[in-house]
């Protein structure tokens, strides 16, 4: 099936044009952004040695046969031993042979010449790696602060502010492979099973240099004998806490799901069943991003006996014992007052109700290790009757991803509440995005000193304090290098809407349109959900009824049940639907990894958002990607914003000047928006669409190819018709127009 040509409603045959290459098209070879065209260094399995290893070629060995199959045996009657003997002989070869392979594998990487700190800088850098310590937490020297004389501190300050980026840079050693995982860094035998079984075999950026610096060596003092010194980072390995920046699709969920899973399995054997409760939390924005996590640690922890839920209404966390008698002795509701009128006139009848509220009970405690959930749902269930949030003392793995949205003022009072109930000192902190400001930094600086603070008041002894390292991989805030970005003007609202037909039918597009075609699948971002409905039920007869109809389209926002939204991505993944129109719900960390292209029929509220936004296609490496913004006369302040995230994304990826998409003499154009414009815009979005009132006041957002001027027409045409009914004595009846029922999507 030609899905351009049932798209299409031209007569004309369709135009030969050069093979595109598409996210869509499968699978690559290498999910890494960066470092394509450069070679790295050998990396160290290719360095072996020339010594002999033990169980070189297992994997060449053949499984044994029984004695009756084993045709092409010794047919010598005398060198036949009984079967039953043979069996068990070739048993203990097969076992020896494993034990061998695993004594080989372990110890390999001790045999190879890992790399020495030039070559993992050369390789650091050239996939553009930049680890740094924000703060390591040191104690300070109060007596020697106060001894120093006031002109000292004002030299001091000045040597501060001038060296006040160059942080301490560390420079690890690169993760080249998944097989090191289980060599160097002794993961389980089943957690590197299930990567193989993933077909995980060549990290991305931020698997390179985060799971060297979140997993600990197999052995005291292996880091020396790897050639780690103290410069690379090597006493920082295993007990950090870590804030990562790394760009959309780059596999940060595997990143930070592997050292918790691993970390929770060495807790397991070392101390059996351990503590009651989660022992891992991740904290995600949207139920979209917490059901695509917990289907990746379900994956990852396959046959390790660890159990990855997601967050549900009414799973409980804790034990409340004192909530439950409480909930015995109250009146349990009833359904109506006849009910309660007859229980109260019988004593009989009052027993049976008091059965029954002995009988209600809350649901069993959540039995798994690793808990994924949105910040509200876990702490609804944390919040006890006199308001209060219950603690977490089991929890010593907190992962915030989308960490920069999570401690926005939308979310940061309910995380910074979850994350300050889990008072283990042992606790790790993760925070993974995209995009991170510095307030965020600085936010999570802050955090962990108010929470070191409040533990230290405990009579417990405390450990050291764990550093907080920074990964950046790329530019900060930028984003991909792997995709088309296309800014499109469309002057009006209409103007829009038919920019986006046209992209419906590619065929329609004119000959000497700039950029890659944008082809389906594809998601279509709006500002509001009435936006998002009206945009939807203008296009829903759009497509052909050969191609599929109205059932290639669909809308997905907040204001659907989550068994609406559950079956809607379903049919997205399936490839049942073709055109997505949503909102910024599924603007982070969903993976749609054959997502062809995105629209933003609605400019993004902030640089952040497009770079999300645009992040859901080209993930893993694949290229072929289009992004496409539309923007009207009422988006000409804010989109220098956009623009200049187009431009770092096109200098990134090397395009030259004057093929990129967003030309010099377009920015110095185009107003630079001020911090409150910034602030508003972020807030409640361009002003023109927030509200639109209809004839019967409700708020909607109207879209549609007509004008002002037409739409006032039509309305003269209806109150003439039923000004006539009503003076003719009829009914007043509802007259809808052809043309604009045809879009308009028929409740």
């Amino acid at each position: 099936m030609n899905v351009f040509k049932l798209l299409s409603r031209s007569s004309k045959a369709a135009q030969t044009t050069p093979a595109q290459k598409l996210p869509s098209s499968g699978a690559v070879a290498n999910p890494q952004l960066f470092g394509h065209d450069e070679p790295t260094a050998t990396s160290p399995e290719t360095k072996k040695s020339n010594k002999r290893k033990r169980g070189k070629n297992i994997e060449d060995t053949s499984v044994p046969l029984p004695a009756d199959l084993d045709f092409f045996g010794s047919s010598k009657k005398d060198d036949m031993e009984p079967t039953a003997q043979a069996a068990e002989k070739k048993r203990k070869r097969a076992s020896q042979t494993q034990t061998d392979a695993e004594v080989t594998g372990a110890h390999e990487e001790q045999e190879t010449e890992p790399y020495n700190a030039d070559e993992s800088k050369r390789i650091l850098r050239l996939h553009k790696l930049k680890v740094t310590v924000l703060e390591d937490f040191a104690p300070q020297e109060d007596e020697a602060q106060s001894e120093k004389s006031k002109k000292k501190r004002k030299k001091e300050k000045k040597v501060v502010e001038k060296k006040k980026d160059s942080k301490k840079q560390l420079f690890p050693q690169p993760l080249t492979s998944f097989a090191q995982l289980r060599s160097r860094y002794g993961i389980s035998r089943r957690l590197a099973e299930n990567l193989n079984e993933q077909a995980y075999t060549l990290p991305t950026e931020v698997q390179l240099g985060a799971l060297p610096l979140l997993l600990r060596s197999r052995k005291a003092g292996e880091d020396q004998q790897n050639g780690d010194s103290i410069a690379s980072g090597a006493e920082y390995r295993g007990d950090i806490d870590l804030l990562s920046v790394a760009p959309t699709g780059s596999g940060k969920t595997i990143a930070f799901l592997i050292p918790i899973i691993d970390a929770l399995l060495s807790e397991k054997a070392a101390e059996g069943e351990g503590e009651d409760g989660p022992r891992a939390i991740v904290i995600a924005p949207t139920r979209e991003l917490a059901s695509q996590i917990v289907n990746e640690a379900r994956k990852l922890s396959k046959g390790t006996g660890l159990k990855a839920t997601l967050m549900k209404k009414g799973m409980e966390v804790v034990e409340r014992p004192e909530v439950e008698d409480v909930i015995d002795e109250v009146e349990v509701p009833d359904h109506s007052e006849q009910e309660e009128e007859s229980a109260s006139d019988s004593g009989d009848e009052g027993k049976a109700v008091q059965q029954k509220k002995r009988k209600r009970r809350r649901a069993d405690k959540s039995k798994a290790a690793i808990l994924v959930t949105t910040p509200a749902a876990l702490l609804n269930a944390l919040k006890q009757d006199d308001g209060a949030v219950a603690e977490l003392p089991s929890v010593r793995h907190v992962v915030l991803d989308e960490a920069d949205v999570l401690l926005d003022p939308l979310f940061r009072e309910q995380t910074l509440s979850v994350w300050n109930a889990c008072v283990n000192p042992l606790l790790r902190v993760g925070l993974w995005s995209a995009t991170m400001g510095s307030n965020i930094e600085a936010l999570a600086i802050s955090t962990l000193n108010a929470r070191w603070t409040t533990l230290s008041t405990s009579k417990t002894p405390l450990p050291s304090r764990r550093p907080l390292v920074r990964l950046v991989i790329g530019l900060k805030d930028t984003a991909i290098p792997n995709i088309a970005h296309q800014l499109t003007y469309a002057a009006t609202e209409q103007g829009k809407l038919l920019g986006l037909r046209q992209l419906l039918h590619p065929t329609a597009l004119p000959t000497n349109s700039s950029g890659p075609p944008l082809r389906p699948p594809f998601l279509v971002f709006t500002q509001t959900i009435p936006r998002a409905i009206a945009l939807h039920s203008e296009l829903l007869y759009d497509i052909p009824p050969e191609a599929g109809g109205s059932s290639r389209i669909a809308v997905l926002h907040a204001d659907l049940s989550g068994t609406a939204r559950e079956s809607i991505m379903t049919k997205f993944r399936r490839g049942d639907i073709w055109v997505l129109i949503t909102t910024d719900l599924l603007a982070r960390g969903v993976d749609f990894r054959g997502l062809n292209g995105v629209v933003n029929y609605d400019v993004p509220n902030s640089a952040a958002a497009y770079v999300h936004r645009v992040g859901r296609t080209g993930r893993a490496g694949r290229a072929g990607g289009v992004a496409v913004t539309l923007y009207t006369q009422d988006d000409i302040p804010y989109v220098k914003l956009i623009a200049n995230v187009i431009r770092a994304a096109e200098k990134l990826r090397g395009v030259p000047e004057e093929e990129q998409s967003v030309k010099q003499w377009l920015l110095d154009a185009l107003p630079t928006p001020t911090k409150r414009e910034k602030q508003e815009l972020k807030k409640k979005g361009v002003e023109a669409r927030r509200n639109v009132k209809t004839e019967d006041g409700k708020n909607t957002a109207r879209i549609s190819t007509k004008s002002g001027y037409e739409r006032r027409v039509d309305n003269r045409k209806r109150g003439a018709v039923k000004g006539s009914k009503q003076r003719a004595g009829q009914e007043p009846r509802k007259v809808e127009d052809a043309s604009e029922s045809e879009f308009e999507g028929f409740e």
